[in-house]
């Protein structure tokens, strides 16, 4: 009985020979493998593993166009953009006002042609998620307002009693319409026609039913809103900084107790906004440098004339070099001191070095 009962009694497990080929991290990837290439078992996934490859070349293919249209324009030529717009006649460079204008209608129309085309109102993902480039369009259309409001109360006016032209009026209220309108009507519809008015007043300006006036007094005031802008921007730019706060002190309250808190308080531009703030002035710079490089052209005889044609070029120089290329992935928001660098704070530095500029170029023609 006790021998039966040896022999019907299992081995232990330790004592078990192993089946070879059953254990082992190699051998299980193996079956795995052999398994999920098996016929049967590709018929049945078959389905899944098409709508797997399809969604995922969709979206490689979205994520590819998202940086392609996320790229922002180079800077171009404003002589040769006007040339081009003159249809090669050399002599409509000369008259007053028209390298200025076509350079205005130019970036408005990179605004609405670059690719992708004007995002900022989008509302349907992936693009309405993007914010560097529509922060980017909206800076430019800071500038190209300015612009449009100087063209029709400064530039092209003889006195401050003259009538507005038509066209110019047409520009600036159209260029001011909402920029996240995306129907009913849509914001590019808007600008649109604006840019047809202002290429009016372009050719009215090369047969001279059209008048632009280069003086002293109109380029000194439109000089001031860009200062205004400049320091708006060196000041935002400079609130990046981590852990930066600024509280306003009243020198004496009511009772005559000092150092009382005004309520005036600064805090640090939200680290999820800091590469929109730099964006946006990204965006001004790139259209004010163009826009000096034009006025430089129209106004190059009375630049001269107060030998003010070196301290505008050295301002171009110095904004021209907040359009270098950005390397890094993302806008850094480190402490003045870190590690690593503060792309605001850098931004901040040339802008507020061109804003000194820009002072001591006011007061130059201010004394003539």
């Amino acid at each position: 009985m006790s021998a039966i009962t040896e022999q019907n009694t299992p081995a232990p497990a330790s004592e078990r020979p192993k089946q070879p080929g059953r254990g082992g991290l190699l051998p299980r990837l193996g079956r795995w493998l052999v398994g999920l290439y098996h016929p049967r078992n590709l018929r049945e996934k078959s389905l899944l593993w098409l709508i797997a490859v399809n969604l995922a070349t969709v979206l490689l293919l979205l994520l590819a166009y998202c940086v392609y249209i996320s790229q922002e324009p180079s800077l171009f030529n404003v002589r040769s953009i006007a040339l081009n717009a003159a249809q090669g006649d050399s002599s409509r460079l000369q008259i007053p006002g028209y390298v200025t204008t076509a350079t205005v209608a130019n970036i408005a129309r990179t605004l609405m042609e670059k690719p992708g085309g004007y995002i900022r109102n989008d509302v349907v993902p992936p693009f309405s998620l993007l914010d560097n480039i529509p922060s980017w369009e909206f800076g430019v259309l800071k500038d190209l307002r300015d612009s449009s409001r100087a063209l029709r109360d400064q530039f092209a006016r003889a006195q401050t009693q003259s009538q507005e032209d038509e066209d110019l009026r047409i520009f600036d209220v159209h260029i001011h319409f909402d920029d996240n309108n995306w129907i009913l009507p849509a914001t590019e519809d808007e600008y649109w026609k604006g840019i047809t008015a202002l290429e009016r007043y372009l050719e009215r300006l090369a047969t001279g039913d059209a008048r632009f006036y280069p003086r002293t007094d109109n380029l000194y005031i439109y000089l001031s809103t860009v200062e205004k802008r400049l320091g708006d921007y060196a000041h935002e730019l400079s609130l990046s900084v981590s852990g930066l706060e600024f509280t306003a002190y009243a020198l004496v309250d009511d009772s005559g107790n000092p150092d009382i808190p005004s309520g005036d308080v600064e805090t640090p531009t939200p680290w999820m906004q800091v590469d929109n703030v730099f964006y946006e002035a990204r965006g001004y710079l790139w259209s004010l440098t163009h826009v000096l490089k034009a006025i430089e052209m129209d106004y190059h005889d009375l630049l001269a004339g107060k030998n003010a044609l070196d301290p505008l070029r050295q301002i171009i120089y110095k904004l021209e070099n907040t359009q270098n290329t950005v390397y890094s992935p993302l806008i850094m928001n480190n402490s003045g001191y870190g590690i690593l660098t503060n792309h605001s704070l850098a931004m901040a530095s040339f802008i507020s070095r061109a804003n000194a500029a820009i002072i001591d170029l006011r007061i130059l023609l201010e004394q003539g």
